[in-house]
């Protein structure tokens, strides 16, 4: 039995299913397996597949779901003890695995893990995970306050994650009933935070890469059901820090809704938003027409262009 297995879901990556699959095959830690799952492609994603030749490589095909189903049914075919994910657009570096495998051997008892990665805009700019966990360097151990740690990114993030596979057969995976990236990650984090504390390895190890082909985040925000923060509203009575992080989650969900004149949405995701929890570049922002706002994002993508990340959520 490997002691990792990696779940990579494909639907029409064949631009980089090969660069994803290599920076695995790539790794300084070889005691793996890969479970790529065909999510119905209609592109040639699956021949892209068939011609790496490695024995630990595992393929499977079946009609299109989702990538909720799809990640699911990977874990399902996994054989290892311990799941990892892998979009089929996104890289690990050759730490990735044996900082894991460190993370994992040296925190027996912890139930989910992750390690930092850097967000890939283009080829000038790639920024580090931004979260007060990152202060120590070269640092394995518990997170004290997941929630603390994610109000401007996340340092929860699908290619850099990790499970124990009986942890998240308990947790039912992901819920298929979010659309199209519309946050049915962000929902599997909160119940496992909930539910166990993180180990964490602020060694960067793999590649948010935002250039990547077809992504399901650049699906039309109407087409998309995203996940509902009220769900956790009552466990935020408990703590500050998942109110707070909850809050940011519905201000994003918020401008998302309002950038495309969804008003009821919008409304609806603001309904129980403290605004104290959120910046002031966030509570301006959902003040300003659309007109403005749409041109402030003509501005943060100029600027990302020459290098340079604006982010309202700092």
């Amino acid at each position: 039995m490997s002691r990792f297995s990696v779940i990579i879901p494909l639907y029409n990556k064949s631009n980089d299913i090969q660069s994803t699959i290599e920076s695995v095959l790539d790794q300084d830690f070889s005691d793996f397996e890969i479970v790529v799952v065909n999510d119905g492609s209609t592109d040639d994603s699956e021949a892209k597949v068939k011609a790496i030749s490695d024995d630990r490589i595992k393929l499977f095909s079946k009609e299109n779901q989702g990538v909720a189903l799809t990640r699911n049914f990977g874990v399902e075919k996994a054989t290892a003890d311990y799941i990892t994910f892998l979009d089929a657009d996104d890289l690990w570096y050759p730490n990735h695995l044996k900082d894991l495998d460190t993370l994992t051997r040296s925190h027996p008892q912890t139930k989910w893990f992750a390690t930092a990665y850097e967000k890939r805009f283009n080829s000038k700019l790639s920024v580090p995970l931004d979260a007060p966990v990152m202060k120590q360097s070269n640092w394995y151990g518990i997170v004290d306050n997941y929630f603390e740690n994610c109000l401007v990114d996340s340092i929860a993030w699908t290619s850099a994650m990790c499970f124990k596979k009986e942890f998240f057969l308990e947790l039912n995976g992901f819920d298929h009933n979010i659309t199209n990236g519309a946050g049915e990650d962000t929902d599997l984090w909160i119940r496992a935070a909930l539910a166990a504390p993180m180990g964490f390895c602020t060694n960067i190890s793999a590649v948010y890469n935002l250039e990547g082909s077809n992504r399901i985040s650049l699906t039309p925000t109407l087409h998309r059901v995203f996940m509902d923060p009220d769900n956790y509203e009552e466990a935020a009575k408990k703590d500050i820090y998942l109110k707070k992080y909850l809050d940011r989650n519905r201000y994003s969900f918020a401008m998302q809704h309002k950038l495309v004149g969804d008003k009821e949405s919008c409304k609806r995701f603001l309904h129980k938003i403290d605004y104290d929890n959120i910046t002031a570049k966030q509570r301006l922002l959902l003040k300003l027409p659309n007109v403005f706002l749409k041109i402030l994002i003509w501005v943060q993508e100029r600027f990302a262009s020459g290098g340079i990340r604006l982010t309202s959520f700092r």
